[in-house]
């Protein structure tokens, strides 16, 4: 128990007015401002469930709900985002920080376009949806 450890860390000590210093813990730059919008974090976790399903860990999405503590309802919800075209389910995995505010895009948007099977008519409604929240966000700037 009495074993000692190391614990190297790089910084920087910088020169303040009067000779006062502060300490500079690298660059504030590396850390990502905002949050992940929720309906890219509930994509993120259909497709975890999925897996998870895939691999025998969980029997079945009853099973999901369960462990999960949400309704089986609420659990379909969420994995009914996996019937988006893998193209449409990369751009709301990558869809931009929110930065303030409610998230553009919600998950209310987006389940009727997940709810149609035929992926072309998904990427029809899809780009109806984009133009339709850049027009909302011009007009309300």
């Amino acid at each position: 128990m009495n074993e000692s450890f190391k614990v190297t860390r790089k910084f920087h000590v910088a020169r303040r007015q009067h000779g006062s210093k502060q300490l500079h813990e690298g660059a504030k730059n590396d850390v990502p401002t905002g949050r992940v919008p929720r309906v890219a974090r509930l994509m993120a976790l259909a497709i975890r469930c999925q897996k998870l399903i895939r691999d025998g860990v969980i029997a079945n999405q009853s099973e999901l709900a369960d462990f999960g503590r949400i309704t089986t309802a609420r659990m379909t919800q969420i994995m009914v985002l996996l019937n988006l075209a893998p193209d449409i389910q990369e751009k709301i995995l990558f869809l931009p920080r929110t930065e303030r505010g409610r998230d553009v895009l919600k998950e209310t948007d987006v389940r009727p376009i997940a709810s149609t099977l035929d992926w072309r008519k998904q990427r029809r409604m899809w780009a109806a949806l984009q133009r339709d929240l850049e027009d909302a966000n011009a007009s309300s700037r």
